[in-house]
């Protein structure tokens, strides 16, 4: 259950343009999102949801999330992402996403998008990611990191020189495949990796693994990474979630 005192905290001053043609689930989500975020904004099409986007950079400064469906009326999210990337390619983006839409994830992974919600909505993970987002913005990644050091919990770290995983100052231990897992998704931390980016990355060292092999070789990863460390994106592929105090 997430801690609604944690994320007001960390969103009050935040301000959040949300796109999405169906207006039973705008209308229900945007009024959950103004308990937390200083200004929601709501939209019913990308087309909208664009010119809104540069009214506000107009205005004053960019929205700090952009949190999106996929197929909208006049301009999908899509091409919204795209032109948004265009003007501002910093900008956050979140995605809501559809199990049928996963022809769309390729190219939204290719433009940078790092932050997937399934539809339909569980407010529970869009409040999670929100408040990931969020601890993000008032704090760089390069902050989590100390020298090659990546912390997962306050006991938890790894070290991206040494290749050793640390619980409690115990070492524990990892496979070949386990630490060249490790060495691609904490390359750019946040960052979603495809499964076509991790059997590259395996290829270009002379070793082969499969989809399939990936799957299995997360699923015993996982056993010795705190919770939530190592998050599967369904459809898209992985990323190391660093730890936030």
């Amino acid at each position: 259950m997430i801690n609604s005192k944690e994320l007001l905290q960390y969103t009050k001053e935040l301000t959040l343009l949300f796109a999405e043609d169906h207006t039973e689930l705008r209308v229900n989500t945007t009024e959950i999102l103004k308990n937390f975020f200083k200004k929601v904004d709501s939209v019913a099409d990308g087309e909208e949801a664009l010119t809104l986007y540069k009214d506000q950079l107009n205005k004053e400064k960019a929205y700090d999330i952009v949190l999106t469906d996929i197929q909208m009326p006049k301009m999908d999210g899509v091409i919204l992402t795209e032109k948004i990337y265009e003007i501002n390619p910093n900008q956050t983006v979140v995605v809501l996403s559809a199990h049928d839409e996963s022809s769309y994830l390729l190219p939204l992974i290719n433009l940078g998008i790092e932050q997937f919600i399934k539809k339909p909505i569980d407010y529970q993970e869009l409040l999670k990611v929100l408040l990931s987002i969020a601890k993000k913005s008032d704090r760089s990644i390069e902050e989590l990191i100390v020298g090659n050091e990546i912390n997962f919990s306050t006991t938890f770290s790894y070290n991206r020189e040494t290749k050793i995983l640390l619980d409690n100052g115990e070492s524990i231990y990892l496979t070949k495949y386990e630490i060249l897992f490790l060495e691609v998704l904490t390359k750019q931390l946040g960052k979603i990796h495809s499964n076509e980016e991790i059997v590259t990355y395996f290829t270009s060292l002379n070793e082969t693994i499969d989809p399939q092999n990936i799957r299995k070789l997360v699923s015993k990863l996982r056993k010795k990474l705190p919770v939530d460390s190592l998050e599967s994106i369904y459809g898209v592929g992985y990323r190391i979630n660093p730890f936030y105090q």
